[in-house]
């Protein structure tokens, strides 16, 4: 059973820059790529970057030149850098395989508060 585990969430102000952490167990993680998504409140869960098994990274338009996703195949864990942060990047954020679904296997994410 695959387990994720997010961290490095927290209260940052509008500009300001997060390093969001994921630990990843179980056997996706190698043949997978792997992608980091967001909800907030009222609605869907978006895919905010993603990343391919030889380390091709991919953004939507939404945090493209501001977010960089990486991987450390060693340690089985996902990374994503946040810089100049704004209000509407404010989530709670979890990482999974990409492409993912609602029906896979989640993690409890890491909640990312942007405010002054």
């Amino acid at each position: 059973q695959v387990q994720l585990i997010e961290s490095g969430g927290g209260l940052v102000q509008p500009g300001g820059s997060l390093r969001l952490s994921c630990a990843i167990s179980g056997s996706i993680f190698g043949p997978s790529g792997m992608g980091w998504y967001r909800q907030a409140p009222g609605k869907q869960r978006e895919l905010v970057a993603a990343i391919s098994p030889t380390g091709i990274d991919k953004y939507p338009s939404a945090t493209k030149g501001r977010f960089t996703i990486s991987r450390d195949s060693a340690r089985n864990t996902l990374y994503l850098q946040m810089d100049n942060l704004k209000t509407e990047d404010a989530a709670v954020y979890y990482c999974n395989k990409f492409p993912a679904s609602d029906t896979d296997s989640w993690g409890q994410g890491t909640q990312v508060t942007v405010s002054s």
